[in-house]
Parts: C-alpha cells; structure tokens; sequence
C-alpha cells in the first residue's frame, strides 16, 4: 500500500508550533496508511526532506496544509516541482487558503484535490477510493476537476470531536521532538498550541474561517481538552497554552468546566472570543477565568463603528460602546484583552474611507484611556471571497481582484495581502495606507505590546519616551525614529508572529 506524506510549510520566522491541522489528518488515517510529517519549520531544506521520501517510491499521496500567506510561498513551487519531478504522486492540499481560492489552485494543473472544510472523514475516504480505484465523486467535502470542469461536492456536518480518534504525539515526538514544539512565550517558557474546537457560528463577511465551517461549531469536551493538555505537560512539560480555536468562548458552561479542571495546573492561557458572547458571562466566570490562568483573551472588535460592524456582517450585538465598556470590564479582572481592528472598509467616496480611519484611530485611542493594558492589533482591510456577501460584492464593483495565476500569490505583495499588511484595494490610497501605518507605530511605540517578551523595561521606556509627544498630540506623520528603534529592537508584532 502507498504512503502519505504529509507537509506543513513554513510559517513563520521565530517561534514553531505543534503542527494540529496535519496531527488530525494523520489521525484520520493511523492504522490504515502509514504516514510522515514533514515540518517546514524545522527544515532547513524541507524541499530535499520531501523529495527524499519520495525517492524511495514507497509515499504516493502527499497532503499539504496552506494558510494565507507565509505558506504559500513554500506550498506553490513545493507543488509543482513534486509534479515535474513526480508525476505519478497525488498532490492534496487543505486549509483556509484553498478553500477560499480553489479556482485558481486547480487551474493551476498540479494540485489534484482540495479539502474544503475538516478532512477528518474526506482524506481517508479519498485515499481508500484511489488505492482501490473506487469513485470519490460522492465523498463530501471534496473539490477536484473532472472532465475540465471543477466539481465541489457537498458539506459535510460538522463531527463530534470526541469521537475522533487522539492526536498521535508520540509519533509525531519521533519525527520531531515535541519538547522543541513548546516555545518560550508572553503566556510561559514551554507553551503549548491546541486546538479545542472547530468553527464558528458568525458569518462576518470578511473572515476566511466562514466559507469554510459555514458558521457552524464544534468542541472538544473540557474533560477532553484538559487530559491532552495534561499529558503534554506531563510527559513534556508543558506550562502554558495557546487555544488555536477560531472561537474558544463559545460556551460559557464549557468554559467553566475547563477553567475548574485546569486551575490546579498553575499554567497561563490564552484563546479568541467574541466581546458580545463574552460581556454576557458572569462576574464570577470572569473572576474563575483569572484564578484559572486566563491571560489575555483575543477579541475582534473590527471598528468602533456600529454602522461598519453591520455592513461587515459581524452579526450578534456587538457594538461601539461595548467594546469600550467590556475593555474597561476586564480591566478589574487583571485579564489583557486583544483586540483587532480592521481599518480602511470600502465606501462611495475616498473622503468617506478617511473619515473613517480617523474615526477608527480616536476610537482606539478611547479604549486605550479607559484601559491601557488593552492589547491592539492593526489590519488593513483585505478582502475575503465570501460568496454572496454583499461586502465583497461592494469590493469587485469598485475594482478589486485577487491574482489569475497561482504562482501570482507568491509575489510578496500577495503574501503581505494575506497578512493584511498591504491590501493592494483600489479605493486605500497611498496617503490613507500612510496613516494607518504611521499611527501604528505611534500606538506601539508609546504602547508596546507586552507580548514581546524580548522588550525589556528599558527599552519600552525609552520608546514610549519618543512617541509620547506624538501620540498626546496626534502628530503621526513620518515617525521615522520610531520606526528605526523597532527595527534595530526587532520589535514583534503579534499579528504577524504570535507571541
């Protein structure tokens, strides 16, 4: 029987996690083919690693996860030299980024199938049909070109997560030491990525985790969750934890439960939430979260503006003012919220775009005085293909499109797009980008994020010292000196490399 190879390109410069999204493939088919994990960030010549496997003609079916940016880079010339070079291997790619952009992917002639959404049932039900030569038309959850056509084929339900079966770190430990996994981080010095559910049940229009999970939600039990985390802290030491999940608050019964179960541990922790699902959890989840180890909470608070929020479709209640009152709520709770904004939304004219990335900078600039613990994460606005939404409609219309080739994305221009770094938008212009960019490094200059655990007193003193005078009088124009002490310090920015 054929192998699976199995590859996480590189995403990223510093620190490595565990590879989740490959570790449950490779769950999907443990006892039915056997399977390597080639790990791009912890090669320094995965592309020899890779091509060293298939030399040995035993791996035919090569499984690679894309997310936007980084990983492409690696994933486009990846893929087409296996296909010169290997011409009989099956080339499967899954992730945020092919779902979003399959068309161009299979245009592109050498990537034969595309996962779209969890391929907990799909990938090894895909593998079985081509080891046996049996139709794979009606799997779900597959995209694939027949007869010159691209067929999609239907959705599938979201899965019980306890009943998948465990994640094979032991083996995973053999490839790669697991030990080396567990980075030195805000929240710990050996901290763990997990994820403890899939999903989320919002439809915000311009978020790449709704084509794929179509607003639905699935979680790990607590019980579930807590005996992973604590084997890995057991047996690898372990302490602390980052949650991966797209939306780990959704339940406040199960986030008590979890937050009762690890509280002994002593490990901190961190997740992403909703702030209108969170600001209706009660005063003593709250105060448990903080005994529990909850550090910082990751919020999308997107714009301060409730008329923006609506034409984004952020759905549920949130608004303007609750963002700034449930930041200066979790101020009595000593827990950091993050919060992301998405600056520079379409709009009929440019004078529009900018009133409303003012608005957005003196909307920051309030949460920062109620609570200035408040972590902010800055996005241009970078358009998501979500079908049918009348944001990215809006966004075509006025003269936006994504790349006609595959190998087009690996342009850095696209691959800052995917860091909504550099939207490349019609309607942004220089000047706009501009002040966006140089607020920015105001805001971090005279906030530095207390994620960067390499900033050490002194020089978050010295840079709050340069940018105080900027930031008070709103002069952000050209803050050259500010820009050169972050680059000589190497500042991070938790948006593009976590922690």
């Amino acid at each position: 029987m054929n192998k699976v190879l199995l590859f996480n390109p590189r995403s990223g410069e510093f620190k490595h996690r565990i590879p989740n999204a490959l570790m449950n493939i490779a769950a999907s088919i443990e006892g039915k083919f056997d399977w390597v994990i080639v790990d791009g960030n912890r090669e320094t010549d995965p592309y020899k690693k890779i091509t060293d496997y298939l030399k040995t003609g035993e791996y035919k079916y090569l499984g690679f996860t894309v997310m936007p940016g980084p990983q492409v880079k690696q994933s486009v010339p990846f893929s087409k030299q296996i296909k010169e070079q290997f011409p009989g291997t099956v080339m499967i790619w899954g992730g945020y980024f092919p779902t979003s952009h399959y068309k161009v992917i299979l245009e592109s002639g050498y990537v034969d199938f595309i996962v779209n959404g969890p391929g907990d049932n799909a990938f090894p039900r895909l593998l079985d049909a081509l080891e046996n030569e049996k139709p794979y038309e009606l799997i779900k959850n597959l995209i694939f070109k027949f007869d010159g056509k691209i067929v999609k084929t239907i959705k599938e339900d979201l899965l019980e997560q306890d009943t998948l079966p465990s994640l094979p770190y032991n083996k995973l430990n053999d490839l790669y030491p697991i030990r080396e996994y567990l980075g030195k981080t805000y929240l710990g010095k050996k901290t763990v990525a997990y994820h403890s559910s899939i999903g989320c049940p919002f439809t915000c229009s311009f978020c790449a985790v709704v084509p794929t999970y179509e607003a639905r939600w699935k979680a790990k039990s607590a019980q579930h969750v807590y005996d992973d985390i604590k084997y890995i802290k057991d047996k690898w030491g372990a302490d602390a934890i980052e949650f991966h999940d797209n939306n780990f608050f959704v339940s406040e019964k199960r986030t008590i439960e979890f937050a009762k179960l690890i509280l002994p541990e002593k490990m901190k922790w961190w997740g992403m939430a909703r702030i209108d699902t969170m600001a209706k959890f009660k005063d003593s989840t709250l105060e448990l979260l903080r005994d529990a180890g909850c550090t910082m909470i990751f919020f999308g608070a997107e714009s301060g503006s409730n008329e923006i929020l609506k034409q984004m479709d952020k759905g549920g209640t949130q608004t303007g003012e609750q963002i700034i009152a449930f930041a200066k709520r979790l101020r009595q709770y000593n827990i950091t919220p993050e919060y992301s904004f998405v600056l520079g939304t379409p709009a009929p004219t440019p004078e529009e775009v900018m009133k409303q990335i003012d608005f957005e900078i003196n909307f920051i600039k309030k949460i920062k005085s109620v609570n200035p613990k408040t972590e902010i994460v800055l996005y241009t606005y970078s358009p998501v293909p979500t079908e049918g939404s009348e944001l990215f409609e809006r966004v075509l219309a006025q003269g936006f499109s994504f790349p006609k080739t595959l190998e087009d994305w690996t342009n850095p221009k696209w691959e800052n797009f995917d860091l909504r770094k550099n939207p490349l938008t019609p309607w942004l212009t220089p000047e706009m980008i501009n002040k966006i960019k140089n607020f920015e490094t105001v805001l971090n200059g005279y906030y530095p994020t207390a994620a960067d655990i390499r900033m050490s007193t002194l020089k978050r003193n010295a840079i709050r010292f340069f940018a105080a005078i900027r930031y008070k009088t709103n002069f952000y124009w050209k803050p050259y000196e500010l820009k050169a002490l972050q680059i000589w310090w190497k500042y991070r920015q938790p948006e593009i490399e976590g922690f």
